[in-house]
């Protein structure tokens, strides 16, 4: 995904290990304030709020909340970012689903089985879309052939490549109905495997393989997912307000069968914003019920003795390079001198300085895991050493190869955020200083960064991903060059040759050596510059209980929390 996503793309997409909350981050004077005391406190500084409005309404059984970006659509055959992702998370609901604990649980689909050559998936009688009829086999075949109709245009469609056809399909070479997944009954649905995967189980929990209704589709005339009333619900909640750029309300589901999700019977997006401060002072306000930390407000939360939490959000950040024909970035010296004039270190500990992020040291974050313990463990990552002199000696090597008198400005695509603005500045600040190259910064919308992102607007990117799924597929095939989430269309046989292993090997130490090929080759042949792994510092008003931070799945999940009584 695109953190973008979930694509992260910049500053917006995720640990497993990680992920699970790595401790309380107690950063109280005189020790951790719990229970009473903790509430106590924050009700002192201001934070309070009445009986009803405001961040808890207890007489309404409802929230407020902020989200960081305007989800660019809806469309969850379509969507390919953390923004969508996470409001999908809360209104739909796919085959499989996670528990509090981030495993995988029965969704839609009652139980299941993975077999070497398909899956049969065994719907439950209960479910049901927001009007009330029922969810069927059918509503996911009609969902996963739109995913791979090529008219469709799915970024995503590369993830349904293990059905057998979905790759030709989308390629133009076959007819939709082809495609390897049936329904036997209303409520079977039978999936026939391209080549073994025993992880598809992962797979069909995330946002693409969601079902949608052909007959309700259709009536939308070409606005499928454009507004509130253009979509059915069958998740614990309900979107039944949407004013683009500004708000959401989503209110509980009365057709949801799991009556141990969905507590709450409203939460109001009445924010939409990256602004921290807005959001900080929103929350000592007592108007929203949780916000993120950046590293200038944690002296202040201290003082207030606010309960900080830390979490791993499992994404990993970096530049990416437009690897297209005409572009300065094809040429692999040009990388390997960016690559050697840079240290990822710097960046996190001296100009980012969030307490919550580490310097990334590959394509794969820290968390993923390998056969039987973590896979940089057992797969440790080409150690990177900055050195200024080499990096000067590749770019004269490039000018020479490119056949230039002068560099020419290099475009830097950026998000808008306060951290990608200040990463931005820092590369060209950097990249000046020690090769005397002049970056000019592109400081886009979220929105408009991923369009300039898909059309290959950018010489470099920062960029981002963010695990789709509990695999290190999620990132070992991010650059195969069937990937349309390859945004700067990095195309080479031996990356595809150890993605095609990885997709199918079923001897768990081959695979994770394939994964640790697709490492080496992303380093030596420089596809990426990682910059960081994210995480967040955060604080959540005491008075509302079950809020998870996830690695997989919406990042912030709202679907068990409630308000303690």
């Amino acid at each position: 995904m695109n953190g973008t996503t979930k694509p992260v793309l910049s500053d917006d997409h995720f640990t497993r290990s990680a992920g699970k909350q790595l401790g309380l981050y107690a950063l109280l004077a005189l020790g951790v304030l719990a229970g009473l005391m903790t509430l106590l406190s924050f009700l002192a500084s201001g934070s309070g709020g009445g009986a009803s409005g405001g961040a808890i309404d207890v007489e309404n059984n409802s929230i407020t909340i902020t989200l960081r970006q305007e989800p660019p659509q809806l469309d969850s055959g379509r969507s390919t970012d953390a923004a969508s992702f996470g409001v999908l998370g809360h209104v739909m609901e796919g085959l499989l689903s996670y528990d509090k604990a981030g495993r995988l649980i029965p969704g839609v689909a009652e139980r299941w089985e993975i077999r070497e050559d398909g899956a049969t998936f065994w719907l439950r009688d209960n479910a049901f879309w927001s009007d009330g009829k029922p969810v069927t086999a059918h509503d996911f075949v009609f969902a996963w052939r739109r995913v791979v109709d090529p008219e469709t245009g799915s970024q995503y469609a590369f993830i349904t490549y293990p059905i057998k056809n979905a790759e030709a399909i989308t390629n133009g070479d076959l007819p939709i109905h082809t495609l390897g997944v049936s329904a036997a009954s209303d409520t079977q649905l039978e999936v026939i495997f391209e080549q073994a995967t025993p992880y598809f189980d992962k797979l069909v929990a995330f946002i693409t393989f969601l079902p949608a209704r052909e007959d309700f589709f259709k009536s939308t005339n070409g606005r499928y997912a454009a507004d509130a009333d253009m979509l059915l619900y069958n998740g614990p909640y309900v979107l039944t307000e949407w004013v683009h750029g500004a708000s959401m309300r989503w209110t509980k589901n009365p057709y949801y069968w799991n009556d141990e999700k969905g507590f709450l019977d409203e939460i109001n997006v009445a924010y939409i914003t990256t602004d921290v401060n807005a959001k900080l002072n929103l929350f000592k306000d007592a108007q929203i019920a949780d916000t993120d930390l950046v590293a200038p407000m944690l002296p202040e939360a201290m003082e207030r003795r606010w309960h900080i939490d830390r979490f791993m959000d499992g994404t990993v950040f970096f530049l990416e390079f437009n690897h297209r024909e005409g572009r300065i970035t094809r040429n692999k010296n040009f990388r390997r001198a960016l690559q050697l004039a840079q240290d990822p270190s710097e960046l996190v500990y001296k100009v980012l300085k969030e307490a919550a992020y580490i310097p990334a040291e590959s394509l794969f974050p820290s968390w993923i895991q390998g056969a039987g313990d973590l896979f940089r463990k057992q797969h440790p990552p080409i150690k990177h050493q900055m050195n200024i002199e080499k990096a000067r000696e590749h770019l004269e090597l490039a000018r020479i190869e490119l056949g230039l008198d002068t560099w020419p400005p290099i475009v830097l695509l950026s998000g808008d955020t306060p951290v990608s603005t200040l990463s931005a500045e820092y590369y060209q600040e950097l990249f000046k200083r020690n090769l005397g190259l002049e970056l000019r910064i592109d400081l886009q919308t979220f929105k408009q960064r991923l369009a300039k992102m898909t059309s290959g607007e950018f010489d470099i990117v920062l960029s981002g991903w963010g695990p789709d799924y509990d695999d290190a597929l999620t990132f070992g095939d991010l650059f195969s060059s069937w990937n349309l989430n390859n945004r700067g269309r990095y195309d080479s046989a031996e990356m595809d040759g150890y993605v095609r292993i990885a997709q199918s090997e079923l001897d768990p130490v081959k695979r994770m050596q394939a994964f640790a090929e697709i490492q080496r080759l992303s380093y030596e042949d420089v596809v990426v510059l990682p910059m960081y792994e994210r995480g967040w510092s955060f604080v959540v008003d005491p008075r509302l209980d079950g809020l998870i931070r996830r690695t997989v799945g919406p990042e912030v999940d709202y679907t068990y929390a409630s308000i303690k009584k």
